[in-house]
């Protein structure tokens, strides 16, 4: 028998000596409990056979298959570093049951959103690259944390500041050697010149910092060159200040007795203050164009005076203007306003747009000589009403005579400009449009003996003869009033319709005309007692003050229509 062999017999042995033992042991002092709590594992898991303590080098618990499982330093650890006493399920699973929070709940009670179980030491990878209200960039993503963290001990990592100053402040007041920054009052706004990668090599951008964009020969000037005596708060930056002597020396031309502006820009550029042009467009209200563009400066600007040139026409061409005879401009009483006619180009070839005028020229008028309303050429003050050109035509017109018909002088009524003869006269423009019959009825037939001013529009006056014609009913007898609108039309004097205008009668509608008016020659004359008889009517008025039954009576009270009497 192997020694293997008779060390298994022997444990067994001594297992079984064991079990009885215990089992003796329980059966005198009841059930064993585990000091571990409710832990599902065999004892020998953990434990030898040669007692209890110590344990197995290499427990047999798989810690994986826990809530918790072990990674990183964590599976380095001593099982006591965690389970400080027996009953192994009564620890924390959170950083903070184990790991005192050095930043005072500053950042929650999370730790691994910093640290991981490799190890307890953060870098800035761990903190997500410092991705919040201040990235670190450049020479600040090489720091350590402590840094600009110096109370990182005591939790001392947020409320801190992010300005430059408050961690530069050293660098800002010793830059005297260099650029005095305190002396010159410069701003601790330090990213406005320096950058993150270094505090050396700033540069300083113009534009951005002063709104003065140092461009051409400015680009190339030393700093003090506009910064007199290291001042440079302050500086002026209009061209003048630094180019007064270039302004007062230059003679071509004088720009002091031209009394030129300041603004140099106008004219010169910051390339050279040499070959200086002037743009007339963009720099005064008097654009140069057609022959003005090759006129020599001095033609205008006399005796080298150029503030306050005028810029009206007759300014300069008034010579031109008293010169012409075709036609003569001063005895015309033309405008001096010569751009009415004349263009930059060229003098001689003037047009004259009469469309521009209050009187555009429409019709036969464009094709009239101009002297045939600018009589002896005179131009300013020529009339523009018709009858001042076409008078011989008015009084010379005899189909209808305008003159002995009274029509007024305002031709443009029924004539236009195309021709004198084909004159059209529109009735709906008077005060009488012509309707219905009207249409057709020739002119002779109302404007009697060629009178057209003061033709009556009343029905009667031409309708004298047909209202006294009809006799169904007589409109003389029966008292009917001349407003023969009241029952006819323009359509046809025939068909005439009666809305019995001054008696409404709702409930009488369906009687005939005979049941109330009695005298077929008199409408004037009516009854009502022949329907409304006596002993209808007074009991219903008893008590009435002034009732009396008889017709006038009843149209006196009930002339609205009213009662069913």
């Amino acid at each position: 028998m192997g020694y293997r062999t008779f060390a298994r017999i022997a444990f067994c042995i001594i297992l079984s000596t064991a079990a009885s033992g215990l089992y003796a042991r329980t059966q005198q002092r009841g059930p064993t409990h585990s000091p571990h709590g409710a832990l599902k594992l065999r004892c020998e898991n953990c434990h030898t056979e040669t007692g209890w303590q110590p344990i197995r080098s290499f427990p047999d618990f798989n810690h994986d298959k826990t809530p918790f499982a072990l990674r990183g330093a964590h599976a380095k650890l001593d099982c006591k570093s965690c389970h400080t006493n027996l009953v192994f399920s009564n620890v924390g699973t959170k950083c903070a049951d184990c790991h005192a929070d050095l930043h005072r709940g500053q950042f929650g009670s999370r730790c691994e959103e910093c640290h991981t179980v490799q190890g307890w030491r953060v870098s800035i990878q761990d903190v997500k690259e410092h991705q919040n209200r201040f990235p670190l960039l450049g020479a600040h993503a090489a720091l350590d944390c402590v840094s600009c963290h110096t109370g990182a001990a005591v939790g001392q990592f947020t409320g801190l500041r992010t300005d430059c100053a408050s961690c530069h402040m050293t660098d800002f007041l010793n830059t005297s050697s260099v650029i005095d920054h305190k002396a010159l009052n410069f701003p601790t706004t330090c990213e406005s010149c320096h950058g993150t990668d270094s505090w050396f090599g700033a540069a300083f951008n113009h534009a951005a910092m002063t709104g003065f964009a140092l461009t051409g020969m400015h680009a190339k000037l030393a700093c003090t060159a506009c910064h007199l005596n290291g001042k440079f708060q302050g500086t002026p930056v209009d061209c003048y200040s630094c180019h007064m002597q270039d302004f007062n020396g230059t003679n071509n031309p004088s720009h002091v007795t031209a009394n030129f502006p300041h603004d140099c820009g106008t004219c010169h550029t910051t390339i050279s203050w040499m070959g200086a042009t002037f743009d007339h467009t963009k720099s005064t209200n008097f654009p140069l164009t057609g022959a003005h563009m090759t006129v020599p400066c001095a033609s205008c600007h006399i005796n080298g005076q150029f503030v306050g040139t005028p810029t009206d026409c007759f300014s300069c061409h008034k010579t031109d203007f008293q010169g012409t005879t075709n036609p003569n401009h001063p005895a015309a009483g033309f405008p001096t306003d010569c751009s009415v006619c004349h263009d930059t180009v060229k003098w001689a070839d003037a047009t004259f747009d009469h469309s521009k005028t209050v009187f555009p020229l429409t019709g036969a008028h464009v094709t009239v000589p101009c002297a045939s309303c600018h009589i002896n050429g005179q131009f300013a003050g020529t009339p523009m009403d018709c009858y001042s050109c076409h008078t011989v035509d008015y009084q010379g017109t005899t189909n209808p005579n305008h003159a002995s018909a009274g029509f007024p002088t305002t031709c443009a009524v029924c004539h236009d400009t195309v021709k004198w003869t084909d004159a059209t006269f529109d009735h709906s423009k008077t005060v009488f449009p012509l309707t219905g019959a009207h249409v057709t009825v020739p002119c002779a037939s109302c404007h009697i003996n060629g009178q057209f001013a003061g033709t009556p529009t009343d029905c009667f006056s031409c309708h004298k003869t047909d209202y006294q014609g009809t006799t169904n009913p007589s409109h003389t007898a029966a008292g009917f009033p001349t407003t023969c609108a009241t029952c006819h039309t323009t359509t046809s004097w025939l068909g005439a319709t009666f809305t019995h205008t001054w008696f409404p009668i709702p409930h009488h509608s369906a009687q005939l005309c005979s049941d109330c008016h009695t005298d077929p020659t008199n409408y004037a004359t009516f009854t009502c007692t022949t329907c409304h008889t006596k002993a209808q009517t007074d009991p219903k008025h008893q008590g009435v003050s002034g009732y009396v039954w008889n017709s006038i009576n009843c149209y006196q009270c009930h002339k609205n229509g009213g009662g069913g009497d």
